[in-house]
């Protein structure tokens, strides 16, 4: 089974390349936190791609998000000298002494779900364009909310680059024509800790004004919904933001979320692992105007400052969330 392989962190072989890349690739995906969900199953994205190259790949990591909990891993991996290391980076800054070191050894580094400086990584696979999920999620929030009121913001962790980068194209959003009567109370950060998320979620809730809270991160929108699902708010105030639709499909289903957004997960990974793939081989080397294939995906085109776009994020509601199962 996938999960049990990511979770023990087993490499997967398989004959037959796939897309004319040949056998042999040593592959590693490290995420922010190997035991975050949306990271487990980004994970099993990278380990069907490689299943169809014929690589091997493994997945290690922090069991948290902090900063600099990724940096031993890196280590680790500059020892190892592998094709190529996709790494969903926790901050992109202090471990860049690491990620270019582990980059002069010849292994390809693929940003994943969070970019890194454009010198120290040969791609970014991006989820959506930044502006794209931050304009989405204001938007959504506006429809939920009838464009009145305040809401709030609960976050990852202050140093997460996707995350603050999706809060900035929320509040260009929100200076657009047709918000007026919205207010954005405060942004909080729940390091993508369940229980912290929990307690933010809690103060938020203090505010009697609050009508709305936007979690741009699956950690935090589900201890979200738990808490909101059980308590008096339920029905008052409207949670939501990124996650999975197994995780909330609970919530959708019962009233507490009426609608969330994400891209497919599994399909991140997979994109990010040919793209590791291709560059390994030679056949790319992260310029604009590239192109290469992506399995069952197609072909992908490398945009400015080496950036690949999944593409657009999906809104899931009681009419569509059943078709979905990641």
């Amino acid at each position: 089974m996938l999960l049990a392989a990511l979770c023990e962190g087993l490499g997967i072989r398989t004959a037959g390349a796939a897309t004319g890349l040949s056998n042999g690739l040593k592959l590693a995906y490290l995420p922010k936190q190997i035991n975050n969900p949306y990271h487990v199953i980004l994970g099993e994205g990278v380990m069907e791609a490689a299943r169809e190259l014929g690589a091997q790949a493994r997945m290690l990591g922090p069991t948290n998000a902090q900063a600099l909990a990724q940096e031993p891993f890196i280590q680790q991996l500059i020892a190892e000298r592998l094709n190529a290391v996709i790494l969903a980076a926790n901050e992109t800054v202090a471990l860049l002494p690491k990620v270019r070191e582990l980059s002069a050894l010849g292994t390809k580094i693929v940003a994943v779900d969070a970019d890194l400086a454009t010198d120290a990584r040969d791609l970014f696979i991006n989820q959506a364009s930044q502006e794209g999920v931050g304009r989405a999620q204001m938007q959504l929030m506006a429809k939920l909310m009838d464009g009145q009121g305040e809401f709030a913001i609960l976050s990852a962790n202050v140093t997460a680059s996707n995350q603050n980068a999706w809060i900035y194209w929320m509040l260009q959003e929100l200076r657009r024509p047709g918000y007026q009567n919205m207010k954005l109370s405060k942004v909080v950060y729940g390091n993508d800790d369940p229980v912290r998320s929990r307690e933010q979620c809690m103060a938020l809730l203090q505010n009697p004004n609050l009508r709305g809270i936007i979690c741009p991160t699956t950690v935090g929108i589900l201890a979200s919904a738990e808490y909101v699902a059980a308590s008096p708010f339920k029905g008052k105030v409207h949670v939501t933001g990124l996650g999975t639709p197994n995780q909330m499909r609970p919530f959708v289903k019962d009233g507490t979320v009426q609608a969330f957004q994400l891209w497919n997960p599994v399909d991140l990974g997979y994109l990010a692992a040919y793209a590791a793939a291709s560059l390994s081989k030679g056949l790319i080397t992260g310029k604009r105007g590239e192109t290469f294939a992506a399995g069952r995906l197609g072909n992908y085109v490398v945009g400015a400052k080496g950036e690949v776009i999944l593409g657009a994020p999906t809104t899931f509601d009681t009419s569509n969330i059943d078709r979905f199962n990641f």
